[in-house]
C-alpha cells in the first residue's frame, strides 16, 4: 500500500511506548498497534488530531504517500 504509517519514528523521537501513547490518546493499545504496523483501512481525524497533540506533531510526520506498484489503487 502506498501510504506509510510512521508512528513509530515519533514515538522513538519522544521516547514514549505504545501503551503510554494509546493510553493519552484514548484508544487500546490493539487498535494503536493495527495503525502503527500499517495494517488500518482508514482513521478518524479526531483518533489523528489526538495523536497530533500528545505527540506534538503534524499528521504528515505520522502518515506518508510512497507510490508503488498500485496494489492500493482503486478499482473500478
Amino acid at each position: 500500500m502506498p501510504i506509510v504509517v510512521d508512528i513509530d519514528v515519533m514515538l522513538a523521537r519522544r521516547k514514549m511506548s505504545v501503551g503510554e501513547l494509546a493510553e493519552r490518546v484514548g484508544i487500546t493499545p490493539a487498535n494503536l498497534a493495527v495503525l502503527k504496523n500499517g495494517r488500518a483501512k482508514a482513521v478518524r481525524f479526531t483518533t489523528l488530531d489526538a495523536l497530533c497533540a500528545v505527540l506534538e506533531c503534524q499528521p504528515g510526520d505520522l502518515i506518508r504517500y510512497e507510490p508503488g506498484d498500485g496494489a492500493g489503487a482503486p478499482e473500478g
